[in-house]
């Protein structure tokens, strides 16, 4: 058990969670967002604050941006910032979806000159990988349609291929291009993207830089996340996850707040099928929170949703394989199920409170941004200007 729990910190010490710019904004619902005091007004605060979440937690030393809601004149000047607090610019996501011009779509829209508007903008955000060092352009699409007839489905999926394989063929050494699905909403009748099989499909024939991203909100209810995630793995399409909890649809919540269980099932999947494995090469699957923070604090919400991640991931490497796969063998169906719930309801907080004291950590997280005073700092200094959120 020891040389187990051995092999378990040492890669828990190589796990990475990126965090994403907007989760220290301001968010809300379609009906209201409720601002809070102290929220980044710039994307350099948004990185001070990111830099508090790696520091107490010590496993997120990347940020993901959002263009345009964090684009800036010089992104080597940003890329140096994020360098000064122990960070680095990560995933760069494309928006396609709040310009009004994308009302009937973006790269799928029925006029060409909307779909060169969108697909320059996918341009843009790879010519701003060259200058942020970042691996991965993560792509997501509201284009869809919400009455039948609207438009033609196997028309719109020629055209984004089109813009697929034109942003595909821009991408430069070392980067990957992750493409994002979503079973429905904006679009209610048909998303262009709406699941990954689509995604995966378009994948294939771009080629092996064309990975699928499961963003764990996306789902019809009831759909068994960890089998598509073992299938993505198998066939070396996986390209990351973006984490957030959901009870009804894409509800955004912290990571592991809804369903704990379903978050180690899919973590299980991943650590059994190699999915840990080359974290920083092009095989490397990227772990990723995607979520809003609309009543709780941000900063605390975030450290929250890491912790959750850690916490699911030491329990999916405590997993006893050997001990599983004999049960497999034998059709020891109750034996193999328990194999899988012992590690679930292993307590894994003093494990990982134990890796924080060995890397000079505060073993609570929480407890520690909590007395850093950070909080009240930047509630007393970010008076005035624009706070950042993407508005509702």
């Amino acid at each position: 058990m020891t040389a187990a729990v051995s092999a378990v910190q040492a890669a828990l010490r190589s796990l990475a969670i990126e965090t994403p710019s907007w989760a220290y904004g301001n968010s809300g619902t379609r009906f209201k967002v409720f601002a809070q005091p102290g929220v980044p007004r710039t994307v350099r605060e948004k990185l001070d604050d990111a830099a508090q979440v790696h520091r107490y937690t010590g496993v997120a030393p990347s940020v993901a941006l959002h263009i345009p809601w964090d684009r800036v004149d010089d992104y080597a000047a940003l890329a140096a910032y994020a360098r000064e607090r122990g960070l680095r610019l990560g995933t760069v996501n494309s928006n396609v979806f709040q310009d009004d011009a994308y009302k009937l779509g973006s790269v799928t829209h029925p006029d060409p000159a909307v779909r060169r508007k969108a697909t320059d903008h996918l341009l843009e955000c790879v010519a701003i990988m060259d200058a942020t060092g970042s691996r991965d352009l993560k792509l997501w699409f509201s284009d869809g349609t919400n009455y039948p007839g609207q438009d033609d489905t196997a028309t719109r999926q020629g055209r984004l291929a089109e813009a697929l394989a034109e942003v595909y063929e821009r991408l430069g050494e070392g980067q990957r291009m992750l493409l994002e699905y979503k079973l429905f909403e904006p679009s209610f009748y048909t998303m262009d993207v709406p699941d990954w099989g689509t995604a995966y499909a378009h994948c294939l024939k771009l080629g092996p830089r064309a990975r699928v991203v499961v963003d764990t909100g996306h789902h019809a209810p009831g759909t068994n996340i960890e089998f598509i995630v073992a299938l993505l793995l198998r066939e070396g399409r996986l390209g990351g996850f973006d984490f957030n909890s959901r009870f009804y649809a894409d509800d955004d919540l912290m990571a592991g707040a809804a369903d704990p269980f379903q978050l180690f099932r899919i973590l299980h999947e991943v650590a059994k099928n190699g999915g840990f494995e080359d974290g920083d090469g092009m095989e490397g699957v990227a772990f990723m929170l995607d979520q809003c923070h609309n009543i709780e604090a941000k900063i605390p919400g975030v450290i929250r949703s890491v912790m959750n991640v850690q916490e699911a991931t030491a329990k999916a490497l405590l997993v006893d394989l050997d001990a599983l796969r004999a049960a497999q063998r034998a059709g020891d169906v109750l034996g193999a199920n328990a194999v899988l719930m012992d590690a679930y309801n292993t307590d894994v907080r003093p494990l990982l409170a134990g890796l924080r004291e060995e890397q000079g950590l505060h073993p609570d997280p929480m407890a520690a941004y909590r007395e850093s005073g950070w909080q009240e700092r930047i509630v007393a200094e970010r008076v005035g200007g624009e706070q950042a959120g993407w508005g509702a």
